[in-house]
């Protein structure tokens, strides 16, 4: 009951579903006017569904500057443990490192695997394409959405989100399983973190030492977001401005960003890009708990409108919109993914 009361007077844990109710009737405006519910496929038209839907992250990586992001390789579904090690080997990708599907699902089986015997369970259990990437050596976390229309030569930043991350400290008397009980939003959790740590959750953590239980910054699995937005300048603009023109066809999205000091991201040096989402990021600085809902349907009305006007922009320059049938195959394809990746869980 303490948990449902939790969620029922904290919006962020709501279902999108109804969060998104007033933006669905702008999205069918916006489709109307540009005469395909589709319009996203031309916001980035060098991602498949201009990143909406069914788009590759390692297509995606493979459009970033390698400098910008961890060692990456592909694994298809059901490749054999000895050939996993055999790219992991030739990638020079060693333990711990991180799994997560190619085509993902907010967060959902993203997974830091610290032995062969993690690796030879996951890879069982995956029926999809995954990905492991090395671990990125820094310890801060942000997305910062950035917004660019067809006919600039600069883009913008429109949001920053900074993350808190799952982190519980010892006190020597309680058990992990008590420490993530005390705090409402790790409690939200605790039936994913039983199924990763199982018995682990009863040792005892010692007075004073820290462990982080969910190493990635992502809400759904219990990040705390702050709206870091105070944090867009000039120079941080100029770096993400001299990344982001690098990738072809990027216009609209979110950069998840690891980083060592924030001094050193403004001047482009020690961060490395964790992912970049297309057509289906949000402006997820929405989340911090300080915000209204009514600030967050603003915020979505915002890049929505970003979204469809570079759409637009790039289908005047010949760029074409998903025909109706194929983004409805598209989607389909897209919900058996997600099921997919649900039932992993």
């Amino acid at each position: 009951m303490k948990l449902f009361i939790h969620k029922l007077t904290h919006w962020e844990y709501w279902p999108f579903q109804i969060v998104y109710i007033p933006i669905y009737f702008l999205w069918a405006y916006y489709s109307i006017k540009a005469k395909s519910i589709f319009f996203f496929n031309a916001s980035n038209p060098t991602i498949k569904n201009g990143g909406f839907m069914m788009e590759s992250k390692k297509q995606i990586y493979n459009l970033i500057p390698q400098n910008y992001y961890p060692k990456t390789e592909l694994v298809k579904a059901r490749t054999s443990v000895e050939d996993i090690n055999k790219v992991l080997e030739d990638a020079g990708i060693k333990y711990p490192f991180i799994a997560k599907p190619d085509i993902g699902l907010r967060g959902s089986a993203v997974k830091k695997i610290e032995t062969p015997g993690d690796l030879k369970q996951y890879s069982e259990r995956a029926h999809f394409d995954f990905i492991v990437q090395d671990l990125i050596p820094y310890e801060n976390e942000i997305g910062v959405f950035y917004v660019r229309y067809p006919n600039e030569k600069e883009g913008r930043i429109t949001g920053i989100v900074a993350k808190e991350f799952l982190i519980i400290t010892g006190n020597g008397v309680a058990t992990i399983e008590e420490l993530i009980k005390e705090n409402p939003r790790y409690e939200l959790q605790l039936k994913a973190l039983k199924q990763e740590y199982e018995t682990k959750l009863q040792k005892v953590l010692p007075l004073g030492e820290k462990m982080n239980l969910v190493p990635y910054g992502n809400h759904a699995r219990g990040a705390k977001f702050i709206d870091g937005s105070h944090l867009i300048t000039p120079k941080l603009t100029s770096i993400f401005n001299e990344m982001c023109m690098q990738i072809p066809g990027f216009h609209f999205g979110r950069l998840d960003i690891m980083y060592d000091t924030f001094e050193g991201l403004e001047q482009g040096k020690k961060f490395s890009v964790v992912e970049l989402n297309g057509a289906a990021s949000e402006p997820t600085h929405i989340y911090d708990p300080k915000h209204s809902l009514l600030f967050a349907w603003k915020e979505l009305a915002r890049h929505i409108t970003y979204m469809y006007e570079i759409s637009v922009a790039n289908h005047q320059k010949g760029f074409p919109y998903l025909a109706h049938k194929a983004g409805m195959k598209e989607y389909r394809l897209h919900q058996m993914q997600n099921m997919k990746i649900v039932n992993f869980q």
